[in-house]
């Protein structure tokens, strides 16, 4: 079996390979270059170190490794959808984008069709269920990044490769320690995607300037101040409002109107939502949705935490759906994925874009 294993020089893709070796397989190291050095808010660039990393680990267990430029895809594909989105008020999620459409998407069209399978250093793993293939979540919940992969298509799942699903976050620190990879001490990444650290206001300002408006109570209708542009804040979003007698919550955005949202106190009611719409919704595993009844016990995820949140997915028709937590939950930023998983939240089903 061919395999193109993606390694970014962080921790957990440089383990991968040790492990590919120990299940006998040499694969060939892909490191995909998308960093926008030059653009406004990119603080440094990493990709140096990376490669040198990468290069190093190459080098370490015999294998051929490639630099590949994806800027281009990455402006076209993930950069425009991002600020498409912003600029409708909503928020985006860049990663997810980036593992569809670019580490599954134009690597495998550019560079990876000759390959049986392409690795990454996701947390997440394969489950074979009723004769197909499912996404399945990580051994370790408190890493696992299925909801990062809960837009990938059935065929990009049946190519894809998760060598570290199974281990402890823990485990995978241990064995680059033991082997001495340059990168077992490297924090975890924050930034987005392959975007390294840049300052995600001022990139956002660049390309939509600033647009003031007010802020609004939601309970009073009192005007409390001003923003700059709404698309620099999210629904749950505390911190950065200059607001005093806090603290204040987004709660809500009206586009047409430029208006912000808020409401005071540690746990305003008003933040909460007792349904979640879905639109655009899709199922990783073909037919699938011919399965699903109207009403249907799920756990979901509306962003990327360790914790699975029960409630009932409801159909209002084939790509809308509804989610009915079993409490009310907040911090529902519409722009969002709404990410669906079994009652046993060990298979991710299909996800959505919240509304």
């Amino acid at each position: 079996m061919t395999i193109a294993a993606l390694v970014s020089g962080g921790v957990d893709s440089s383990v991968t390979i040790p492990v590919l070796k120990d299940m006998g397989y040499t694969p060939d190291i892909f490191y995909i270059k998308i960093a926008l050095e030059g653009e406004p808010g990119f603080m440094d660039c990493p990709s140096e170190e990376d490669i040198e990393i990468t290069s190093y680990i190459a080098k370490k267990y015999g294998c051929r490794m490639e630099v590949v430029d994806l800027q281009e895809e990455y402006r076209d594909r993930v950069i425009d959808y991002t600020l498409q989105t912003v600029r409708k008020g909503l928020t985006p999620n860049p990663d997810m984008m980036c593992n569809r459409l670019i580490k599954f998407g134009s690597f495998n069209s550019k560079f990876g069709k000759d390959y049986d399978r392409i690795s990454t250093g996701h947390y997440a793993t394969h489950v074979e269920k009723e004769g197909q293939l499912w996404l399945g979540t990580a051994r370790d919940r408190k890493k696992d990044q299925t909801y990062f992969l809960g837009r990938i298509t059935y065929e990009q799942l049946s190519k894809a490769m998760f060598p570290i699903g199974h281990m402890q976050k823990s485990e995978v620190r241990d064995k680059a320690a033991a082997l001495k990879l340059p990168s077992a001490e490297r924090p975890d990444s924050q930034g987005i995607c392959f975007l390294g650290k840049i300052n995600y206001t001022q990139f956002i300002k660049k390309y939509t300037g600033e647009k003031p408006g007010r802020i609004v109570e939601l309970e009073t209708g009192r005007i409390l101040g001003e923003h700059r542009g709404i698309w620099f804040h999210t629904i749950g979003q505390r911190k950065g409002l200059g607001l005093g007698q806090g603290p204040w919550f987004v709660v809500g955005k009206d586009t047409a109107e430029n208006t912000l949202f808020v409401s005071n106190g540690y746990d305003p009611a008003s933040q909460y939502k007792k349904e979640i719409e879905l639109e655009d919704f899709s199922f990783i595993n073909p037919g699938y949705d011919e399965k699903v009844p109207p009403e249907q016990e799920i756990n979901f995820k509306i962003r990327h935490q360790p914790e699975f949140t029960p409630g009932m997915l409801i159909r209002r028709s084939q790509t809308h759906f509804t989610v009915q937590p079993l409490q009310p939950v907040s911090g529902v930023a519409p722009g969002q994925f709404g990410v669906i998983y079994d009652e046993d939240k060990t298979l991710c089903l299909g996800s959505g874009v919240i509304t």
